[in-house]
Formats: C-alpha cells, sequence, structure tokens
C-alpha cells in the first residue's frame, strides 16, 4: 500500500500561506500629512527633517507636486499624530490634514 503526501503538502503550502499573510499584516502603515503651502523642494525637505525627528520614523517621502509628506514608522511602533503634527508645524507650514493608522485629522490632535 502505497501513502500519499498530499495531505502532507497541502498543510505546507497553508502554513506558509498563513506566514506570508501574517507578515504582511504587521507591516508598518503609513500616515500622510497634507500640506497645501507646501510648494518647493527645499520647504518639503526642511519639513521632512523635522517629522524624521519624531521618535518611531523608519522613513519620510514627499511629493511636491501633490503637496503631501508621507511617514512610514518602525515596524512595530505606532506614531503618534500629535507627534507628527507638531513636528511638520516646525518646518513652518500649516497642514490640512494628517491620515494614518490613528484616524483622520483636520486639525491638531489631541494625542
Amino acid at each position: 500500500m502505497r501513502l500519499s503526501n498530499r495531505p502532507l503538502v497541502g498543510a505546507v503550502v497553508a502554513g506558509l500561506l498563513l506566514l506570508a499573510a501574517h507578515a504582511r499584516a504587521a507591516d508598518p502603515v503609513p500616515t500622510t500629512i497634507t500640506i497645501p503651502d507646501m510648494d518647493c523642494a527645499s520647504c518639503a525637505k526642511k519639513i521632512g527633517g523635522k517629522v524624521a525627528e519624531v521618535p518611531g520614523v523608519a522613513k519620510v517621502e514627499y511629493d511636491v507636486q501633490a503637496r503631501f509628506i508621507r511617514v512610514t514608522p518602525k515596524t512595530g511602533t505606532t506614531l503618534s499624530p500629535k507627534a507628527l503634527w507638531e513636528a511638520a508645524e516646525k518646518g513652518g507650514k500649516d497642514l490640512s490634514k494628517l491620515d494614518g493608522p490613528s484616524g483622520t485629522f483636520t486639525k491638531k490632535p489631541t494625542n
């Protein structure tokens, strides 16, 4: 009598798919900061530099034409919306919106 390896192969494949799904779920969720009067690369770099100083920030990207900054946290870190908002303000521009895993804000968050 010959035993089939299909149940074992199926279990291994299911386990790998589960691990892949878990790894994706753990990917850091970025926060987008909209700054309507951010109109040059110099402004964007200045604001981005202030935002990068917030503890837990892994990466800061900006798009001057779309007028936003995207902030990616370090894995396992939750960034404070208030700290991000205040850091962007220190860059010298007014924000209109901050959208991230903690919610969407159109005025300075309290946390």
